[in-house]
Protein backbone atom coordinates (compact mmCIF):
# COMPACT_ATOMS: atom_id res chain seq x y z
CA UNK A 1 0.00 0.00 0.00
CA UNK A 2 1.37 3.39 -1.03
CA UNK A 3 -0.25 5.99 1.24
CA UNK A 4 0.41 9.71 1.11
CA UNK A 5 -0.74 12.75 3.00
CA UNK A 6 -1.68 15.74 0.88
CA UNK A 7 -2.17 19.24 2.30
CA UNK A 8 -3.68 22.00 0.14
CA UNK A 9 -3.62 25.63 1.29
CA UNK A 10 -4.63 28.93 -0.26
CA UNK A 11 -7.26 31.61 -0.70
CA UNK A 12 -10.72 30.04 -0.64
CA UNK A 13 -12.82 29.94 -3.78
CA UNK A 14 -15.38 27.59 -5.30
CA UNK A 15 -13.99 24.52 -7.03
CA UNK A 16 -10.94 23.70 -4.91
CA UNK A 17 -12.21 20.35 -3.65
CA UNK A 18 -13.42 19.47 -7.17
CA UNK A 19 -9.99 20.30 -8.63
CA UNK A 20 -8.04 18.31 -6.04
CA UNK A 21 -10.31 15.27 -6.06
CA UNK A 22 -10.50 15.33 -9.87
CA UNK A 23 -6.72 15.10 -10.10
CA UNK A 24 -6.63 12.30 -7.53
CA UNK A 25 -9.28 10.42 -9.54
CA UNK A 26 -7.37 10.93 -12.81
CA UNK A 27 -4.24 9.55 -11.12
CA UNK A 28 -6.23 6.47 -9.95
CA UNK A 29 -5.80 7.43 -6.29
CA UNK A 30 -8.26 6.49 -3.55
CA UNK A 31 -9.17 9.06 -0.90
CA UNK A 32 -9.32 7.43 2.57
CA UNK A 33 -9.79 10.48 4.80
CA UNK A 34 -10.41 14.19 4.25
CA UNK A 35 -10.53 17.13 6.60
CA UNK A 36 -11.27 20.46 4.98
CA UNK A 37 -12.11 23.82 6.47
CA UNK A 38 -12.15 27.54 5.76
CA UNK A 39 -10.30 29.76 8.23
CA UNK A 40 -11.44 33.33 7.62
CA UNK A 41 -10.62 33.54 3.88
CA UNK A 42 -8.13 30.66 3.70
CA UNK A 43 -8.84 27.13 2.48
CA UNK A 44 -7.10 24.26 4.27
CA UNK A 45 -7.58 20.66 3.18
CA UNK A 46 -5.79 17.51 4.31
CA UNK A 47 -6.23 14.23 2.46
CA UNK A 48 -4.97 10.73 3.26
CA UNK A 49 -4.73 9.01 -0.11
CA UNK A 50 -3.75 5.55 -1.35
CA UNK A 51 -1.88 5.68 -4.64
CA UNK A 52 -2.02 2.80 -7.12
CA UNK A 53 0.92 0.33 -6.96
CA UNK A 54 2.45 1.87 -10.10
CA UNK A 55 1.67 5.46 -9.03
CA UNK A 56 4.37 8.10 -9.01
CA UNK A 57 4.60 10.75 -6.32
CA UNK A 58 6.36 13.09 -8.78
CA UNK A 59 3.70 12.70 -11.48
CA UNK A 60 0.98 13.36 -8.90
CA UNK A 61 2.88 16.40 -7.59
CA UNK A 62 3.25 17.78 -11.15
CA UNK A 63 -0.45 17.24 -11.92
CA UNK A 64 -1.50 18.97 -8.68
CA UNK A 65 0.88 21.91 -9.23
CA UNK A 66 -0.26 22.35 -12.86
CA UNK A 67 -3.90 22.62 -11.76
CA UNK A 68 -3.53 24.36 -8.39
CA UNK A 69 -0.70 26.87 -8.87
CA UNK A 70 -2.75 29.04 -11.30
CA UNK A 71 -5.39 29.16 -8.54
CA UNK A 72 -2.70 30.40 -6.08
CA UNK A 73 -3.04 27.16 -4.11
CA UNK A 74 -0.14 25.25 -2.66
CA UNK A 75 0.01 21.48 -2.34
CA UNK A 76 2.36 19.58 -0.06
CA UNK A 77 2.69 15.79 -0.41
CA UNK A 78 4.50 13.38 1.88
CA UNK A 79 4.51 9.59 1.96
CA UNK A 80 2.97 8.03 5.04
CA UNK A 81 5.62 5.78 6.54
CA UNK A 82 4.87 2.20 7.60
CA UNK A 83 5.47 3.27 11.20
CA UNK A 84 2.86 6.04 10.90
CA UNK A 85 0.38 3.74 9.16
CA UNK A 86 0.74 1.07 11.85
CA UNK A 87 0.49 3.48 14.78
CA UNK A 88 -2.56 2.96 16.94
CA UNK A 89 -3.71 4.52 20.18
CA UNK A 90 -1.78 2.90 23.01
CA UNK A 91 -4.63 3.00 25.51
CA UNK A 92 -8.42 3.00 25.42
CA UNK A 93 -10.03 6.44 25.43
CA UNK A 94 -13.42 8.12 25.81
CA UNK A 95 -14.47 11.03 23.54
CA UNK A 96 -15.24 14.36 25.23
CA UNK A 97 -16.00 17.89 24.03
CA UNK A 98 -14.53 20.88 25.87
CA UNK A 99 -16.06 24.26 25.01
CA UNK A 100 -14.79 27.62 26.24
CA UNK A 101 -16.21 31.10 25.76
CA UNK A 102 -14.88 34.40 26.99
CA UNK A 103 -12.90 37.55 26.33
CA UNK A 104 -10.26 37.34 23.63
CA UNK A 105 -6.59 37.48 24.55
CA UNK A 106 -3.34 35.96 23.37
CA UNK A 107 -2.47 32.53 24.72
CA UNK A 108 -5.96 31.09 25.25
CA UNK A 109 -5.42 28.06 23.02
CA UNK A 110 -1.87 27.56 24.33
CA UNK A 111 -2.92 27.57 27.99
CA UNK A 112 -6.00 25.34 27.63
CA UNK A 113 -4.19 22.88 25.34
CA UNK A 114 -1.22 22.69 27.75
CA UNK A 115 -3.60 21.69 30.55
CA UNK A 116 -5.15 19.05 28.29
CA UNK A 117 -1.73 17.71 27.25
CA UNK A 118 -0.51 17.30 30.85
CA UNK A 119 -3.05 14.49 31.24
CA UNK A 120 -2.05 12.69 28.04
CA UNK A 121 -5.33 13.72 26.40
CA UNK A 122 -5.22 13.94 22.61
CA UNK A 123 -6.96 16.78 20.79
CA UNK A 124 -8.56 15.17 17.73
CA UNK A 125 -10.31 18.30 16.46
CA UNK A 126 -10.14 21.97 17.42
CA UNK A 127 -12.27 24.83 16.22
CA UNK A 128 -11.61 28.32 17.51
CA UNK A 129 -13.22 31.57 16.42
CA UNK A 130 -11.94 34.85 17.86
CA UNK A 131 -13.70 38.05 16.93
CA UNK A 132 -11.93 40.07 19.61
CA UNK A 133 -13.28 42.07 22.50
CA UNK A 134 -14.97 40.96 25.70
CA UNK A 135 -18.25 39.55 24.36
CA UNK A 136 -18.09 35.85 25.37
CA UNK A 137 -20.20 34.62 22.48
CA UNK A 138 -17.76 36.16 20.00
CA UNK A 139 -14.79 34.07 21.17
CA UNK A 140 -15.36 30.33 21.24
CA UNK A 141 -13.06 27.31 21.32
CA UNK A 142 -14.37 23.77 20.85
CA UNK A 143 -11.93 20.94 21.55
CA UNK A 144 -12.86 17.37 20.65
CA UNK A 145 -10.58 15.23 22.78
CA UNK A 146 -9.83 11.58 23.47
CA UNK A 147 -9.42 11.10 27.22
CA UNK A 148 -7.54 7.96 28.37
CA UNK A 149 -9.86 5.85 30.52
CA UNK A 150 -7.16 5.31 33.15
CA UNK A 151 -6.59 8.97 34.11
CA UNK A 152 -8.22 10.81 36.97
CA UNK A 153 -10.98 12.66 35.10
CA UNK A 154 -12.00 14.59 38.18
CA UNK A 155 -8.50 16.11 38.40
CA UNK A 156 -8.51 16.90 34.67
CA UNK A 157 -11.89 18.62 34.95
CA UNK A 158 -10.81 20.54 38.05
CA UNK A 159 -7.55 21.73 36.44
CA UNK A 160 -9.41 22.79 33.29
CA UNK A 161 -11.98 24.70 35.33
CA UNK A 162 -9.23 26.45 37.33
CA UNK A 163 -7.35 27.39 34.15
CA UNK A 164 -10.59 28.66 32.55
CA UNK A 165 -11.41 30.71 35.66
CA UNK A 166 -7.91 32.27 35.58
CA UNK A 167 -8.50 33.21 31.92
CA UNK A 168 -12.05 34.52 32.58
CA UNK A 169 -13.50 31.78 30.37
CA UNK A 170 -16.75 29.86 30.76
CA UNK A 171 -16.04 26.16 30.24
CA UNK A 172 -18.16 23.12 29.52
CA UNK A 173 -16.80 19.56 29.59
CA UNK A 174 -19.11 16.86 28.25
CA UNK A 175 -18.89 13.33 26.95
CA UNK A 176 -19.23 13.58 23.17
CA UNK A 177 -22.45 11.48 23.17
CA UNK A 178 -24.06 13.91 25.64
CA UNK A 179 -22.77 16.92 23.65
CA UNK A 180 -24.25 15.54 20.42
CA UNK A 181 -27.59 14.75 22.09
CA UNK A 182 -27.90 18.20 23.65
CA UNK A 183 -26.82 20.02 20.48
CA UNK A 184 -28.89 17.96 18.03
CA UNK A 185 -30.91 20.17 15.74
Amino acid sequence: MNKIILAVLGLDRPGIVAAVTGILFEQNCNIENVSQTILQTEFAGIFIVTMPPNGSLEILREALNAELNPMDLHAHIEPVTKKQAAAAPSKPTEPFVITTKGPDRKGLVAKISATIARYGVNISNLQAVFKGGDEPGDNIMIYEVDVPVDINRQSLHQDLREKARALALDISIQHRNIFKTINRI
